[in-house]
């Protein structure tokens, strides 16, 4: 019914894109067009950098060293695609679309993808700051040895969704739904806000403790 078993524990286990890109042509055009329809394509160190790609649709495309500051890409589409090293403050992915990802050794800061849907994703390595992924969706991804610094997870909604051996600090999860959510490879697991919202999700014996005393302030629990 879609997943693995997850080791025992009863959480289902993410299922990982199998990402088998094609021979790919060269990027030769002279930047993002809203609506673009852009297929095989390698974007190989593109400045990016301010261009207009609203609702366009890359397939079977590699994203290498690009840069994505004020890029604007809300409603787009990334399928079977693989973006390495990219970086960027300010990139617009609201509402964007992204299926059999991988996000390889990405540098992003205050990436905007509110609303986005993310399924069969792996996030590996690299640093995520200030990313709001408030009211997206999330099936099946996976945020390995990556850190995120205060993602804002508010109303979003996370099903088989696995973090190894990253850190997820000042993590926002205010009104958001947890499904097979496994934290425990966790290495610094700091929650903001939203402890209360961790029905769902597994963690390990030494991080329930860290989280006690936040999780005895919102039960209302006193401890003297």
């Amino acid at each position: 019914m879609g997943g693995r078993p997850g080791n025992g524990t009863g959480v289902r286990a993410a299922r990982r894109p199998e990402l088998r890109l094609p021979p790919l042509a060269p990027y030769g055009g002279a930047g993002l067009e809203p609506d673009g329809d852009y297929d095989g394509l390698e974007f190989g160190e593109a400045d990016l950098a301010g261009q207009d790609g609203a609702g366009a649709r890359f397939m079977d495309c590699a994203l290498t060293g690009c840069a994505l500051d004020e890029t604007r890409l809300p409603r787009a589409r990334f399928l079977d695609s693989r973006l390495t090293g990219v970086r960027g403050v300010g990139t617009d992915l609201a509402e964007a679309t992204l299926r059999d990802v991988e996000l390889v050794d990405a540098r992003l800061g205050g990436t905007q993808a509110h609303g986005a849907v993310l399924e069969r994703v792996v996030v590996r390595g690299g640093k995520l700051d200030f990313l709001n992924l408030r009211t997206a969706r999330l099936k099946d991804v996976v945020f390995e040895s990556c850190v995120l610094i205060e993602p804002d997870f508010g109303g979003a909604r996370l099903e088989r969704v696995e973090f190894v051996d990253c850190a997820l600090k000042g993590a926002d999860l205010h009104a958001a739904t947890l499904t097979d959510v496994d934290l425990r490879g966790v290495a610094s697991l700091e929650i903001a806000r939203g402890v209360d919202r961790l029905a769902g999700a597994v963690i390990s014996p030494a991080q329930l403790i860290d989280l006690a005393g936040e999780l005895a302030v919102t039960l209302g629990i006193r401890v003297e």
